[in-house]
């Protein structure tokens, strides 16, 4: 156990294996110690009856100082009842704008998608929605998560050339 600073993060040893030390000052917060020499700021709690580890991340992006406020502000989140990993792995899965047209772009072509008169679309129409899509939404907003778009309009879109 040690005080987890820039002058203990940088003098840690590395060994033949991962290890963590632990903060005396934080309960749950460490300092992760790789065998390939990088080191990055952790924390570890229990949820729903399973211990939990989360990475803030790697030191040198961070300092001791900015993870330990994050670890804080995590932990409290935590004593509240919310889960920090689970939420990352659920926004890791989200599905983004490519993800979302390619397969709007399937059901097109399988004729799922409907026109304004309850047919499905014509084969100039697909074409041209097809167009659109890869020339103009894919470029823009490929990685965007679909969940961060939805409540406002991204301004790209607004932006005409």
């Amino acid at each position: 156990m040690a005080k987890i600073t820039k002058r203990f993060v940088e003098s840690t040893q590395i060994k033949g294996k991962d290890y963590v030390v632990w903060d005396d000052d934080l309960p749950g917060f460490g300092l992760r110690v790789f065998a390939s020499g990088k080191r990055s700021y952790v924390i570890q709690y229990r949820s729903e009856g399973r211990s939990r580890r989360y990475t803030i991340g790697l030191h040198g992006i961070w300092t001791a100082e900015s993870a330990s406020r994050e670890a804080r502000i995590q932990v409290g989140r935590v004593a509240q009842g919310d889960n920090p990993a689970e939420e990352r792995q659920v926004d890791r899965q989200a599905i983004t704008v490519k993800e979302l047209c390619e397969r709007y772009i399937e059901a097109l072509h399988a004729g799922l998608i409907l026109g304004k008169r309850g047919q499905p679309k014509k084969a100039s129409t697909t074409a041209t929605d097809i167009g659109r899509i890869n020339g103009h939404i894919i470029p823009i907003l490929w990685k965007k998560r679909v969940r961060d778009l939805i409540k406002r309009v991204h301004p790209k879109l607004r932006t005409r050339r």
